[in-house]
């Protein structure tokens, strides 16, 4: 059983429930247990106990490795390591936070000079499955936790809301970049980009149990999927769709949307 913060702050500093010990440290932790980073410095500690912890999840697994392991690993103390993550598994929403914004900055850069939807659509998710690489190998470890509806850890809790607003608006980004979003309906480009960042968390799932080589079978879903995306949400921006989109938009806003975390329904 990992080690109780409170029973091991040596360095003076009070975990992410608690009040930092001195002024002018961090004010108070992020949604899930995570401390707020204010200098330098306490960034760079933050990023070195995540990727310590990475590689020890590598080298040993999720439940063989301890808080006291990977404080000790950093060459920090337990308390500070619980002052950054207030317990093992927020270190699983550090990676969700961290490798969402790699993701949309390479997505980005990928999709800058396309205007193509199906295009721009497809770079979007063949960057994600990119940059998940490094997470790949203990990911259904960390998924039997995210999994849990009521886990603060779930990316539709509100916990998670800052990361998946972070994918949220990388695809809006994709749908208003793209020569399509003229031609469609106002509230169908407002909605969309919820709807696609759900496609995502389909291609997430097939993705985590997917043990084929460089995940190619997802890769492959999402060659074929996207184009057939691309084409049904092309054809709402027809008046013999209209109704068939309406009733779509209704369902997605009355029973999708309300179920995610700080997600406002219009």
């Amino acid at each position: 059983m990992d080690d109780l913060a409170s029973t091991n702050r040596t360095d003076g500093e009070q975990g992410a429930a608690g009040t930092p010990a001195a002024p002018g440290t961090d004010p108070g932790p992020l949604p899930g247990g995570r401390a707020q980073p204010k200098t330098d410095k306490s960034e760079a500690t933050r990023a070195l106990i995540l990727e310590t912890a990475m590689r020890l999840f590598q080298e040993r697994g999720y439940e063989k490795t301890t808080m006291r392991a990977i404080a000790t690993e950093a060459g920090v103390s337990v308390g500070n390591a619980y002052y950054y993550f207030s317990a093992k598994e927020f270190l699983i929403q550090g990676f969700y936070d961290r490798m969402t914004h790699d993701h949309a900055a390479d997505a980005r850069r990928r999709m800058a000079h396309t205007r193509d939807f199906a295009e721009r659509l497809q770079i979007a998710l063949d960057s994600w499955l990119d940059t998940a690489v490094p997470y790949h190998e203990f990911s259904a470890q960390f998924f039997r936790t995210a999994a849990d509806p009521t886990s603060s850890l779930s990316p539709f809790s509100d916990e998670s809301h800052p990361a998946r607003a972070t994918a949220v608006e990388l695809f809006r980004e994709v749908l208003q970049g793209s020569e399509l979003a003229p031609k469609l309906d106002a509230e169908l480009v407002e909605l969309l980009p919820d709807v696609l960042w759900l496609h995502l968390m389909v291609v997430v799932l097939y993705w985590v149990f997917d043990r084929t080589e460089d995940t190619e079978r997802t890769r492959e879903f999402v060659r074929r999927s996207t184009p057939m995306a691309a084409r049904v949400i092309n054809l709402s921006r027809y008046r013999v769709f209209r109704p068939i989109v309406r009733d779509a938009k209704g369902l997605i806003q009355d029973f999708i949307l309300p179920t995610i975390g700080k997600t406002a329904v219009k």
